[in-house]
This record gives structure tokens, sequence and C-alpha cells, in this order.
């Protein structure tokens, strides 16, 4: 018997075995199912009760919807339209996020690529520090930073919650750069500095293209910490500054009152990383791939 018939022999199965494994398939594809519909009961639970008027919701659950699917409105979502505080903290979330995405993902790719390709004196001490720093948690430097803030006159402000989170992400965003860069072709590299490009133009017209995938996981990564965030915020923001995570917090204190705002402005809080993740989902899944590629 050849190579190729004993493939061919070994390739077939019985009849009785295609049904185990379609069996076994199935089983794995009802108990995902299972898994994701409980997940998602909680979500699911929040947007039908944004969509409740404030009677309804104080008096019986949410599920009660499927019964008296008549009581849904929209009104919740006009009243949260009308709520300054709400509004006013929507959009210091958005001023914070994205200028804090932003800087992490121009500067850790900055250092990434001369960490990966550029030689300079105490390279590798300044990477040792910076895989340190990645361990060090975010609440250490609360109060010091606080105090710092205090002295120069930024505590309380949005640039200060700005600059912390910058601060505290940057190691992150430069060592999964770093990485990610040190498997670009070097011998690409090295073509164009012999045709006379800078290290510059090597950086933006070689190296952002194919970190592309990188770059993009780390902006999903960053976006969503930052804006997620309540205790940096809770800490460095004031009335005036604070974020929607605070805003809400603020709010359970008289839930009673206001849950048709809270149940409408949490969902809307959850509504915008989720869209941020599915428009980037396939530069995601391209960075996770490409370190399994050599």
């Amino acid at each position: 018997m050849t190579t190729s018939d004993l493939t061919v022999v070994r390739g077939k199965r019985s009849p009785a075995e295609r049904v185990v494994t379609f069996l076994g398939r199935g089983l794995v594809n009802v108990l995902l199912i299972i898994v994701a519909v409980f997940w998602l009961v909680p979500t699911v639970g929040l947007f039908i009760s944004s969509l409740r008027p404030i009677g309804e919701s104080t008096s019986s659950g949410w599920w009660t919807v499927f019964t008296a699917p008549a009581q849904l409105t929209l009104e919740n979502y006009a009243n949260l339209l009308s709520n300054s505080t709400i509004t006013g903290s929507f959009w210091n979330t958005v001023v914070i996020t994205v200028p804090t995405t932003i800087a992490v993902v121009v500067i850790g790719a900055l250092a990434g690529y001369a960490f990966a390709w550029m030689d300079f004196p105490g390279r590798d001490w300044l990477l040792i520090a910076i895989i340190v720093l990645l361990a060090v948690p975010l609440q250490v430097g609360l109060i010091p930073i606080a105090r710092m803030f205090g002295a120069i006159g930024i505590f309380g402000s949005i640039i200060g919650v700005i600059l912390y989170h910058i601060a505290f992400g940057l190691p992150f965003a430069v060592f999964l750069l770093r990485n990610f860069f040190t498997q670009i072709p070097g011998e690409l590299l090295e073509a164009a500095r012999i045709d006379g490009a800078s290290e510059f133009r090597i950086f933006t017209r070689i190296v952002l293209p194919l970190g592309g995938p990188a770059i993009a996981s780390l902006a999903i990564f960053q976006f969503l910490w930052t804006w997620n965030d309540m205790l940096v915020a809770l800490i460095f923001s004031n009335s005036e500054s604070q974020p929607l995570t605070v805003a809400i917090q603020s709010q359970l204190r008289q839930f009673g009152a206001n849950i048709d705002v809270l149940s409408s402005g949490a969902f809307l809080s959850m509504l915008v990383p989720l869209v941020v993740f599915f428009a980037f989902q396939r530069y995601f899944v391209q960075a996770l791939l490409a370190g399994s590629q050599k």
C-alpha cells in the first residue's frame, strides 16, 4: 500500500464517527449560544430599561416588556438630552478620550520605532525601565501626582485627567508597538536607507503602514480604557470636568428619582465603545494573527 493510499484510508470515517463529530460540534455550538445569551442579558436589560417610562421601571422588571411592548418609549433619551449634567459629561468624556488616545498612539509609535530600529546610548536600559513600569499599578501614582497637579494648578481640570492617562498608557504602548515593529524585515529598512530615505520618512512611509493593525489595536485598547475609566476621573476631575462615568455615579445617589436618565445614560456610555470596537475589529484581528506569522 502506497503512502497516498494509506492517507485516503486514514481520511475515511465511518458513519458512526461522522454522527459523533456532528453531535459534538452541535453540543459545543449550543453551549456557546447559551453562554452568549447569558452574557447579553444585562445589556439587553439595560437597553430595554432605557426605553421604559420611569413609572414602569420602578414598579416592575424590564422583562415585563415582552408581555406589554406598548410601554416602550424614547422619552428617556429626550430627558437625557435635556439633562445638562449628563450631556456636558458626555462631551467631557470625548474631550478626554480622543486626545489621550491620539497622544498615546503617536508617542508610542515614535518611541516603539526608536527602540526597535535605532541605536542610541542606554536604549536597553530604558526599555527595561519601561517594562518595569508595566508592573506599576495605576493606583500608586494617584496621591503624589494629585499633589503635583495641585502645585502646578491643573488639579480638577480636563488636562490633568488627560496627562494622567497618557503617562500610564505609554509604557504599554511603547512595549506593544516596539515588539510589533521588530517583526518588520530589517532588509526593507536598510534598502530605504541606501536609497537616501531619512528615519522620519522610513517611519511614515514604511513602518506606519505595515504597523497599522498593531496601531489600531492599541488605539482600541486605549480608547476603551480611557472611556470606561472612573477612578482617575473621580479623583482628578471636578463637577465641570467630570466624564460620563463620574456623572452617572453621582446620579446613583438619587437612583429612585431618575432611573430613566441613568439607564439611558449608561447605555449611551456603553454604546460608543462598542461602535469603536466593531469599526476597527478587522484591524484588531489582523494584529492578533500577525504574531503567528513569521
